[in-house]
């Protein structure tokens, strides 16, 4: 019997969403519980633990997928003609579903209350700001890595992500899914609900401006 085509890549971005999330959300649980509530010392062990993973996930399921893991990416290849809008809407929707599950999987790992509501506040002009920039470095970095050197899209995201993680008032969630997953955590990791539309609201605009940017920036890739 002949397989669904889309099977697969739905697959890949739920496999790839809920491990990412199990990681960004485990890691904050982890780094805070052995720092003594150091959040210096927790961030690093967040930031590490995070980009390891996107590098072994985009790895492992980018000939797959595409390894998006993440709606605003998924969108911008959508609006440069790459991915069929109904496949984009199809990632995102799986990709909103099993963050969430992740983050109820770190909650699991730890002992902890399935569902919570996060109290972390992050709002604010500075906060909205690193999010356009942390979201614009993400995309850049997929875009040019695919244009450039296509091998080197794993090792360049996951450093992206680090560094943005440090160099980024808002510790770069960069990411509507995860956004939307760590409302549901009231961990180092964690987002307050009335917070997250100004964070989506930043990630689209600076996902948006990339894509423009990496139109003009790398013609022959369009």
């Amino acid at each position: 019997m002949k397989s669904d085509p889309l099977l697969r890549p739905l697959a890949a971005e739920a496999l790839g969403t809920f491990l990412l999330l199990a990681t960004v959300v485990g890691s904050g649980i982890m780094g805070q519980q052995m720092s003594s509530l150091n959040n210096g010392v927790a961030l690093l062990g967040n930031s590490i633990a995070t980009g390891a993973i996107l590098y072994v996930l985009i790895t492992m399921l980018g000939p797959i997928s595409g390894a998006h893991f993440n709606p605003a990416v998924s969108l911008v290849f959508a609006l440069r003609g790459e991915l069929p809008l109904s496949r984009a809407l199809s990632y995102i929707s799986v990709q909103c579903v099993f963050a969430l599950l992740g983050a109820i999987a770190a909650h699991q790992m730890f002992d902890m209350t399935l569902i919570q509501h996060s109290a972390h506040i992050r709002t604010g002009t500075g906060q909205w700001l690193g999010e356009v920039i942390a979201t614009f470095t993400l995309v850049i970095t997929i875009l040019g890595a695919v244009a450039m050197r296509p091998r080197e899209v794993a090792p360049m995201v996951a450093l992206a992500i680090v560094a943005g993680y440090w160099f980024t008032s808002s510790t770069s969630f960069a990411n509507p899914a995860v956004t939307i997953a760590r409302s549901f955590t009231d961990t180092f990791s964690g987002i307050r609900g009335q917070d997250v539309a100004g964070f989506i609201a930043a990630q689209m605009a600076g996902a948006f401006l990339a894509a423009m940017a990496g139109r003009w920036l790398w013609p022959a890739a369009k």
